[in-house]
């Protein structure tokens, strides 16, 4: 007698059927429903990276840092090329506003002591150097901060007795540029004649406008706090002609 293999009972093989159903909708669900990462509250998407500042050049090379102050909170850097023939000033933090410096293209001498700064109702800063032999001469140029801007004037400031200096003359809150210079009428700056003339002080607001002048010295080292000269009001009378 032939023998056949069972056959499975249709009602078995339909609860396998919706068993394997059950259990891959199971799976998905775990799948979709399952706990992603959280993202704190007010974080940022994923950016790219930040581009790479560029580096600030002097002269066509890498600058280098001359001197560093900080002033109303606001760090002030002054840098320069290996030659001294380009000049710039960086305010405010990396990267901050760069200014060019014309004084750079006057021929001056630039160093650790060029950069002086004053805070106040108008930050300001004067940046001056040395032209000529032994330092007879120099050149500076301002930088003055308005409601938190800074600026820079553009007209530089000469005094051929070689002294140059920043102080609240007028006592206002807002610092003066004092200009050291002969009182040599009827000869040219930088002649010996120039030269052997008496010396005064010249003292100009941050717009460049002139205050008054001292009275005539001997010498720039006779003017009250030399090399950083201190004047008052009282020290000022109207200028030669």
């Amino acid at each position: 007698m032939r023998t056949s293999a069972a056959r499975t009972p249709r009602s078995a093989l339909l609860t396998a059927v919706l068993a394997a159903v059950v259990t891959l909708g199971a799976i998905g669900a775990v799948f979709l429903l399952r706990p992603r990462p959280e993202v704190p509250s007010g974080a940022a998407e994923p950016a790219a990276a930040a581009p790479v500042t560029a580096v600030v050049t002097c002269g066509g090379g890498p600058c280098r840092q001359l001197a560093a102050v900080t002033v109303g909170g606001t760090p002030v850097v002054l840098l320069s090329d290996a030659a001294g023939g380009s000049a710039r000033v960086r305010v405010g933090a990396e990267p901050g506003t760069v200014f060019e410096l014309s004084i750079a293209q006057l021929g001056v001498r630039l160093d650790q002591n060029s950069l002086r700064c004053i805070d106040g109702a108008a930050p300001t800063c004067l940046v001056r150097g040395d032209v000529g032999e032994e330092g007879k001469a120099a050149y500076g140029e301002l930088l003055v901060a308005s409601a938190g801007v800074w600026r820079a004037p553009g007209k530089p400031y000469f005094a051929d007795a070689g002294t140059l200096s920043l102080y609240d003359v007028t006592a206002d809150g807002r610092p003066d540029v004092i200009v050291v210079r002969h009182d040599c009428r009827g000869a040219d700056s930088g002649t010996a004649k120039c030269d052997a003339a008496p010396v005064l002080g010249q003292v100009y607001d941050v717009t460049g406008k002139s205050l008054g002048c001292t009275r005539r010295y001997t010498s720039p080292s006779d003017l009250r706090g030399w090399p950083d000269i201190r004047l008052t009001r009282a020290d000022l009378r109207t200028c030669p002609a």
